[in-house]
């Protein structure tokens, strides 16, 4: 009898410990009123010096706050579906936008701020998401119990997650010898009737029961796929209205890069004619939308002798980028470091022939070899290129046929979860590749 509740107070112990970090740090209500308290409430009291007195300059920084924080938190909670890959990338991007566009329409309309406030505010904004995100995607470890049918046991290789196999379909869903997120199963796999049951039982019981493919595209961020027609992307067309809409904010968005960044333009222009004889752009016939070709502008990075490639049967193997290429100039490798090579592209997206993010276009000759090999690899050309890509930023730049077969599980990805906030998710990213220089050939 002591034995039995000596195992229910076990049991009511780890419930709790999971109790509280489910109810408490993953709730909204938390995120955002603890979030108050640090982001607002803090730089209010020492702006004031513990007075009630009311400034317009405090009430305008204070709704600014507000604001933010709303912003962010939506932000955080949507890009968060990608934790497992993500990263926290996107926290100080995401905070010095908002904070940064607030300030300027409070200088447009000449409202009252405080530089104070809204400096304190801004640290304590990125801190306050720092520790939400550490506590609750990096800190908690998922667990997650295995239904032992078809291909579950696979997922027993991933190390992002603990795992345990279940022996038998009986008893209560809620009572494991070990707290678990979810239930894992093979949907395709033939199921006895207990198991079955045990399936319904934990629905009803408000236990998430995930297929397996699922948990392992959310843990690695890959499409794992042998045979085009045993994909698991739901359909092969992706979201149309999304594809539209794209292309005319990635047309406006180029435009204001383009005045932007023309002095960069000009100077890497310069710079790379003082460096090397030979023509400042590069032009390559690529692959792009609908396996259609069309040619991608970059700055020249390669002796000119070299990039243009000798005789009919070196064709592939001069297409083929390699670590320390000796082609590459001086300056093309800080160029193709900090990825400033890639700028000429802009041209390409006002010509609708690329996006910003889409799986990277590749050379007439390389994809041809990679079809050969894969039957299934003109499938990425079903969305728009792009100048940075989820595998890009997962895992850089590869050209032989073992990497890019992993290549393709993540442009697969891609499409499969082709939407707006995958998009930012690749951008934030892209910003932090930039600044570490990862991936660079």
């Amino acid at each position: 009898m002591q034995g039995n509740r000596g195992n229910e107070l076990y049991v009511l112990k780890q419930v709790s410990i999971r109790e509280i970090m489910n109810t408490i740090l993953m709730r909204l209500r938390f995120q955002f009123a603890f979030g108050l308290v640090i982001i607002a409430g803090l730089p209010f009291l020492l702006l004031q010096n513990y007075s009630l007195r009311y400034t317009s300059s405090r009430d305008d920084s204070v709704f600014v706050a507000i604001l933010s924080l709303i912003f962010c938190l939506y932000v955080f909670r949507r890009l968060t579906a990608y934790s497992s890959v993500l990263g926290s990338a996107f926290i100080i991007p995401t905070s010095s936008l908002v904070y940064g566009l607030s300030l300027i329409v409070l200088m447009l309309l000449r409202l009252d701020y405080s530089r104070f406030f809204l400096g304190m505010s801004y640290a304590l904004n990125v801190f306050w998401f720092y520790t939400l995100y550490y506590f609750t995607v990096i800190a908690k470890r998922h667990a997650f119990a295995l239904v032992p049918v078809g291909q579950v046991k696979t997922l027993a290789r991933i190390n992002k997650a603990d795992w345990v196999l279940l022996t038998e379909a009986a008893g209560d869903p809620r009572q494991m010898d070990k707290p678990c997120d979810a239930v894992i199963t093979d949907f395709s796999a033939d199921m006895s009737d207990n198991w079955q049951r045990y399936l319904a039982r934990c629905a009803l019981l408000g236990i998430p029961v995930f297929d397996y493919r699922h948990v392992r595209e959310m843990l690695t961020g890959k499409v794992r796929i042998t045979h085009i027609s045993e994909n698991t992307l739901g359909t092969l067309t992706p979201n149309i209205f999304y594809m539209k809409l794209k292309t005319i904010v990635d047309f406006l968005i180029a435009i204001l890069v383009l005045v932007v960044l023309a002095p960069v333009l000009i100077l890497a222009a310069l710079l790379i004619k003082l460096d090397s004889p030979g023509p400042v752009l590069f032009r390559q016939k690529r692959i792009g939308y609908h396996g259609l070709p069309f040619h991608c502008y970059k700055f020249r990075t390669m002796e000119e002798d070299e990039a243009s490639a000798g005789v009919e049967e070196d064709v592939l193997e001069s297409a083929k980028t390699k670590p320390n290429d000796p082609r590459i100039t001086r300056l093309g490798r800080f160029l193709r470091k900090c990825r400033i090579d890639e700028l000429p592209q802009i041209f390409n997206i006002l010509k609708s022939e690329m996006s910003w993010i889409g799986p990277r276009p590749e050379v007439c000759v390389l994809s041809e070899w990679y079809e050969g090999e894969l039957p299934f690899y003109s499938y990425r050309h079903v969305v728009k290129p792009g100048i940075s890509g989820w595998a890009q930023v997962n895992q850089g730049h590869v050209v032989e046929v073992g990497d890019v077969h992993e290549k393709l599980q993540f442009d697969f990805y891609y499409i499969k979860n082709f939407s707006l906030w995958l998009d930012v998710s690749i951008l934030f990213l892209t910003i932090k590749t930039i600044f570490t220089g990862s991936g660079a050939k």
